[in-house]
C-alpha cells in the first residue's frame, strides 16, 4: 500500500492536533460519532469517571463497548442522525471509511452499496450485493427500497470487511444495520416535521402505549415530499422529484422477565416520478443540445404495461427473545417481504423514441434464522442456523431505434434457496487476552428460466402490451437451469487489551457469495455456448487479512479507530451491460447483460476515525480513509486485459472533518442547548465502470452545516439543516451506450443539489 508523503504527515498533524486539544478538556456531554445524550439505554452507557457516554453496538450478535469490539464498525445513534438532518442511509457516505451507498440510477429507492470495493451496481434479479442490508437482523435479499428515510431508529450500523460467522446471510463486503428502538414502557408521542428548499415538506409521527403490563403496541406514519431538482423540459413533470409514504406498526409482548415477543410490519410507497439523466453528448441525429442544467431533462413520459413509475415494498416479522438463563439466549427471528416495481426507463433522455426500457421487477422472499447467544465469564459467542427462499423475477423490453426499430423483451425468473449453519466465540485466554475463532456452512441453490426474444417495430412486444408485435428471433430460451454452491469459511481473531484504554486486534476472515445466471443474457447476440450459458457465472470468495487500534486518551475525551486490511478477492463477480451486434453488419443494434468472474484482484487500504472533546462546548470528529483496489487477473476473449481495468464506486481517498460548538441557550422561558455544526467532506476520484469513461467523477468537496435548539429535557428539537452549500454537481451513475440508437445514450445521473430545510420535533 503506497500512501504520498504529503497525505501520511496531514494524517499525523491531525492526530497530533487532536491528542494536543485533548490536554485541558473538562467533562464532556456525549461521545459525537456513535452515541449522544437522548440514545437508548440499549445504545449508550455513562463511564464511571464522568458523564461522557460510551455506545454499545451488536456487531457480534451481543452488547459490546464499541470500542472493545475488535470489528471495523461505525456506528450512528438516533439522537446524532436527528442533530445532523441526516434524512436517509445514503446521506452516511460522507463520513463512512471506504464506503460508497448511493440511490441506483433512474431510481430514488434501490440502494447501490459498496464497501471496501465490493457491492453491487446494477440491481439484478437474483444479484445478491456483496453489502448485506438487514433490518433487525433481517436480511433485504434485494436493494429495491433499501435507501430508506430515517425515522424509529434506535441506531445504525455499518460494518466493514467480511460478514458471515456471526449474521444470517454470507456478506463478503460488510453489512449495513437499521436497527429499530423498542417500544417504551410508558405512553409516547412523537411529531417531526421538515421544511424546505423545492417545496420540501416532511411528516413523520410515531405513537406507542402499553396496553397493560405485558404488552405494548406502536405505530408510525411518514411522509416524505419534494419538487423536482429540475423540470422535463418535454412535457413539464418534475425531475428528480420525491413522494414517498410510509408506515410501521409493531407489537411486544413480554409475559415474563426472560421472554420477549415482537411482532412487526411496514410499508413503503413510491409515488414520484422517474428520474431520467442528464446527456453528456448532443444527440446523433436530431442534434438536441446538451442542456444547461444537469437536472433538466426532455425524457419522454413512458409507462410500463400502462403503469407510471410506481415501487412498493412492505414486510413482516416476528422475533422471539427467551433469556434461558443469565448466560444463554435463544432468538428466533422469521420474516416475509415482497416488492414490486413499475419502472419506465428512458436511456436516451430525449423525446424520441430511441433507447427505452420499460420493465418490471417483482422480489419475495422468506427467512428463518435460529441462534443462541452465550455471555459467561470466559467464554462468549453465539451458534444458528439460517434458511431463505426468495424469488426475484423481471421482465421488461429494450426498445431501440434504428435502420429497423426493434423490441427486444427479455424475462428472468431466478429462484434462491439457501441454508447456513454458523457460529463463532471468543475465550478469555487472560484478562488482556482474548481469541475468537468462527466458521459457517452456506449451500446455495440457484435456478432459473431466461428468455429473450425481438420483434419487429417500436411498439412493444405482447408481454409489455402490444399483442400484435411480429416477432422476429428467439435469442434466448433457457429453462430449468440450476446451479449448487457450498463453502465452508472460516473467521478468526486476537484482540490484546494493552490497558484499560487501548485495544489492538489481528482478524483473519473468508467470505462468500454463490454463482448464479445472468437474467438478461443473449446467447446468440454474445456468441455464448448453451453450455456456457446452462453454467452461469462462478462463485466469488474473499480472504481479509486486518489490523486494528481502538484507543482513548484523557478519560475518554478522545477516541481513534485505526484499521489496516489487505483483501485477495477471486473470481470476482462483474455485472454488466454490452451493446452489441447481433446481424453482423458492423453496427450495434441491441444490448445483453454479461456478468463475468474477473480472476483476481487485491485490495488493501487505511481507515481512520477520531472524535475530539476538544472542552465541555466544543468537538471534533473525523475520519480519513485510503484504499488501493486493482485486478490482476482480468481475462477477455483469453486476454489479461487487468492494467485497463479500475473498481467502480471505490475512491482512493475520502475523508470528512466534522466540528460542534454548543453552549446553554434558553429559549421561550425554557433551558436549552444550541449547537453549531459544520461539516467538509472530501471525495476523491470515482469510477462508474470497470473501463475509464466520461462518466467518472472527478474529486470533489461537500460542504454541510446546521443550527440545532434542543429544549433540557429533550422533549422539543428545532434546527436548520444545509446540505452540499457550495452547490457542487457531481456524478452518481450513468448510462453508456453511445453507440446504440439513432441518437446515441450517454447519460449521468447527479447528487442533490443545495438544499436548505428546517425541522422541529417534539416529543410529548
Amino acid at each position: 500500500m503506497r500512501v504520498s508523503k504529503n497525505k501520511l504527515a496531514l494524517l499525523n498533524h491531525s492526530a497530533v492536533a487532536l491528542l494536543a486539544l485533548s490536554g485541558a478538556a473538562p467533562a464532556v456531554h456525549a461521545q459525537e460519532v456513535a452515541g449522544a445524550p437522548a440514545a437508548p439505554a440499549a445504545t449508550t452507557a455513562t463511564a464511571a469517571d464522568d458523564n461522557l457516554e460510551r455506545v454499545v453496538v451488536t456487531a457480534r450478535r451481543r452488547q459490546e463497548s464499541l470500542q472493545d469490539v475488535p470489528v471495523s464498525v461505525t456506528a450512528f445513534s438516533a439522537d446524532q442522525l436527528s442533530k445532523q438532518g441526516i434524512p436517509d442511509v445514503v446521506a452516511l457516505t460522507n463520513t463512512l471509511p471506504n464506503t460508497t451507498l448511493k440511490a441506483s440510477r433512474a431510481t430514488n429507492t434501490t440502494l447501490t452499496a459498496f464497501i471496501r470495493g465490493v457491492g453491487q451496481a446494477d440491481p439484478l434479479a437474483g444479484f445478491e450485493s456483496g453489502v448485506g442490508i438487514y433490518l433487525d437482523d433481517i436480511y433485504l435479499a434485494r436493494p429495491q427500497g433499501a435507501v430508506a428515510d430515517i425515522y424509529d431508529v434506535e441506531r445504525i450500523e455499518v460494518l466493514r470487511g467480511p460478514q458471515g460467522t456471526l449474521y444470517g446471510r454470507n456478506t463478503i463486503g460488510g453489512a449495513v444495520k437499521y436497527v429499530t428502538r423498542k417500544l417504551a414502557p410508558q405512553t409516547d408521542v412523537r411529531l417531526k416535521g421538515t421544511l424546505g428548499n423545492y417545496k420540501e415538506r416532511n411528516g413523520v409521527i410515531t405513537a406507542s402505549t402499553p396496553v397493560n403490563d405485558q404488552l405494548r403496541v406502536g405505530a408510525t406514519l411518514a411522509r416524505f415530499k419534494h419538487d423536482g431538482y429540475g423540470r422535463n423540459l418535454f412535457n413539464g413533470a418534475p425531475n428528480y422529484d420525491k413522494d414517498l409514504s410510509a408506515a410501521r406498526v409493531s407489537a411486544e409482548w413480554q409475559p415474563t422477565p426472560d421472554l420477549w415477543v415482537r411482532v412487526a410490519g411496514d410499508i413503503t410507497q413510491d409515488d414520484s416520478h422517474p428520474k431520467n439523466g442528464h446527456r453528456l453528448i448532443v444527440g446523433r441525429t436530431s442534434g438536441a443540445p446538451i442542456l444547461d442544467n444537469v437536472y433538466d431533462t426532455q425524457a419522454e413520459m413512458m409507462t410500463a404495461l400502462g403503469h407510471e413509475q410506481d415501487v412498493r415494498q412492505h414486510g413482516v416479522s416476528a422475533t422471539v427473545e427467551w433469556t434461558i438463563d443469565p448466560t444463554l439466549t435463544f432468538k428466533s427471528i422469521t420474516a416475509q417481504r415482497r416488492d414490486r416495481s413499475w419502472a419506465p426507463i428512458d436511456f436516451d433522455a430525449l423525446p424520441v423514441v430511441d433507447m427505452e426500457v420499460p420493465a418490471l421487477y417483482t422480489n419475495k422472499q422468506f427467512s428463518q434464522e435460529f441462534n443462541l447467544t452465550y455471555t459467561g465469564p470466559k467464554i462468549q459467542g453465539v451458534a444458528g442456523v439460517y434458511y431463505i427462499d426468495a424469488n426475484a423475477y423481471n421482465k421488461f423490453d429494450t426498445i431501440l431505434a434504428g435502420a429497423v426499430a426493434t423490441s427486444t423483451f427479455t424475462s428472468g425468473d431466478i429462484d434462491t434457496k439457501a441454508w447456513a449453519v454458523y457460529a463463532d466465540g471468543s475465550y478469555n485466554l487472560t484478562d488482556a487476552w482474548q481469541l475468537s475463532v468462527g466458521g459457517r456452512y452456506t449451500s446455495d441453490e440457484r435456478k432459473a428460466d431466461i428468455y429473450r426474444q425481438i420483434y419487429l417495430g417500436a411498439a412493444g412486444s405482447p408481454e409489455m402490451g402490444n399483442p400484435g408485435a411480429i416477432l422476429f428471433r428467439t435469442d434466448t430460451d433457457l429453462r430449468d437451469l440450476e446451479r449448487t454452491d457450498k463453502k465452508f469459511t472460516p473467521r478468526i481473531a486476537l484482540n490484546w487489551k494493552a490497558s484499560a484504554d487501548q485495544n489492538v486486534y489481528a482478524s483473519w476472515s473468508k467470505g462468500f457469495k454463490g454463482g448464479g445466471f445472468d437474467p438478461r443474457l443473449n446467447v446468440v447476440g454474445t456468441r455464448i455456448s448453451q453450455a456456457q450459458a446452462r453454467a452461469g457465472y462462478k462463485p466469488e470468495t474473499i480472504a481479509t487479512t486486518e489490523l486494528g487500534l481502538k484507543s482513548s486518551f484523557n478519560g475518554g475525551r478522545i477516541t481513534t479507530n485505526t484499521a489496516i486490511f489487505h483483501s485477495d478477492y477471486k473470481d470476482v463477480q462483474i455485472p454488466g451491460s454490452v451493446a452489441i451486434d447481433t446481424n453482423g453488419d458492423g453496427r450495434d443494434d441491441s444490448f445483453a447483460g454479461l456478468t463475468t468472474n474477473a480472476g483476481k484482484a487485491t485490495i488493501k487500504g487505511f481507515e481512520f476515525e477520531a472524535v475530539a472533546h476538544v472542552t465541555s462546548n466544543f468537538s471534533l470528529a473525523g475520519m480519513y480513509s485510503y484504499i488501493d483496489a486493482k485486478y490482476d487477473e482480468y481475462i477477455v476473449a483469453g486476454v489479461n486485459v487487468a492494467s485497463q481495468r479500475v473498481f467502480q464506486n471505490t475512491p482512493r481517498n475520502s475523508g470528512n472533518l466534522r466540528a460542534t460548538y454548543e453552549w446553554p441557550l434558553p429559549l421561550g422561558g425554557y433551558n436549552g442547548r444550541l449547537a453549531l455544526i459544520g461539516s467538509a467532506t472530501y471525495r476523491g476520484a470515482t469510477n462508474q465502470f470497470e473501463t475509464v469513461s466520461v462518466l467518472d467523477q472527478e474529486s470533489y468537496k461537500l460542504y454541510d452545516a446546521s443550527v440545532v435548539w434542543t429544549r433540557a429535557d429533550g422533549r422539543i428539537r428545532a434546527g436548520i439543516h444545509g446540505k452540499n452549500l457550495s452547490d457542487k454537481h457531481y456524478k452518481t451513475a450513468g448510462y453508456l451506450f453511445p453507440t446504440l440508437g439513432n441518437e446515441g445514450t450517454l447519460t449521468a445521473f447527479y447528487g442533490a443539489p443545495r438544499t436548505v430545510q428546517a425541522t422541529v420535533e417534539y416529543r410529548f
